[in-house]
């Protein structure tokens, strides 16, 4: 029987979820020669590689799948232990992993905040990233509550909208249509729109609105981040259909305006998620009812006070 630390499996774990040294350092916050060195002790334990490289690739071997396979198990009953131990006090307490696609990164922090004010022995581990890493990572269980603008239709999720998501068409000042009213689809459909990656939700809900007319829309250039999507239409790289969450700095500031569109603005929700049949800890259910409770109320207050600041 090999002795590995938990130190050195939950480091082995997230290379194999990466597949990559570089982005598991990021994830655990150490510099990448200590994460292969870590790795590499554990490989000697075993007697055997874990890992292959082939071209600019990382492979896991048939005995390194076999370890990622025990490193999910044990890393998994190990969480639960610590959950169940926390309900047992009857505190909300202990860790909650909440992840989230980046549109989201406007408001979910302060609300993430707010609560662990309300309740400070809970831990919060707070991931942002795209879409695509959303559904990857909830289709592993990964986290404890996952929030998106568009559930996906394929996984066994349980669904909870807790926010109005405002969709609205922006672009520059000085844009031929900034001062028209009533502008048709038709006529927004000729334009270079500025747009997420292929899988984002709000991609999604737009391109459906389109097509339900007949029409069909196809980004003249693809960002990644709501933040870049702004810039590139700032720097005249055409409109933008954007949550209204992420743009009042710029609406305020007068370095975009939102365009009079026929269907716009475009109403949604946020949701917060997790899979079916999940056991959610004290401090995850605890949160759900926060975000569905008082989310609303605490997102107003935020942009209250951010108007009030710029006064």
């Amino acid at each position: 029987m090999f002795h590995a630390t938990l130190q050195q499996l939950r480091l082995f774990a997230s290379v194999a979820r990466h597949k990559s040294f570089t982005r598991a350092a990021e994830e655990v916050h150490l510099t990448q020669p200590a994460v292969s060195i870590q790795v590499k002790r554990l490989e000697d334990k075993i007697g055997m590689p874990l890992m292959e490289q082939m071209g600019k690739k990382l492979h896991l071997t048939v005995a390194g799948e076999e370890v990622f396979d025990a490193c999910k198990d044990v890393l998994q009953r190990l969480g639960e232990l610590e959950t169940a131990l926390d309900d047992l006090r009857g505190e909300v307490a202990g860790p909650l992993n909440v992840t989230v696609v980046s549109s989201a990164k406007y408001f979910l922090p302060h609300l993430l905040g707010s609560f662990v004010r309300r309740y400070p022995k809970v831990e919060p581990r707070l991931k942002i990233t795209n879409r695509a890493n959303v559904l990857s990572s909830l289709a592993a269980n990964e986290s404890d509550i996952y929030v998106m603008g568009q559930p996906p239709e394929d996984l066994p999720v349980v669904e909870y909208p807790f926010l109005e998501n405002v969709l609205v068409v922006v672009a520059r000042p000085d844009h031929p249509l900034a001062d028209e009213k009533a502008i048709t689809l038709e006529r927004l459909a000729d334009e270079r729109f500025v747009g997420r990656e292929s899988g984002s939700g709000t991609r999604k809900a737009v391109e459906q609105m389109f097509n339900d007319q007949n029409l069909k829309i196809v980004p003249y250039i693809e960002l990644a981040s709501a933040e870049a999507i702004k810039q590139g239409v700032i720097g005249g790289l055409g409109i933008a259909v954007l949550s209204l969450h992420s743009l009042h700095f710029e609406l305020d500031a007068g370095a975009l305006v939102a365009l009079d569109v026929k269907g716009f603005p475009l109403r949604r929700r946020w949701y917060a998620a997790h899979r079916k049949g999940k056991r959610l800890s004290r401090a995850a259910q605890t949160f759900l009812t926060y975000l569905q409770e008082e989310g609303e109320q605490e997102v107003a207050h935020l942009i209250a006070v951010g108007h009030d600041r710029q006064i």
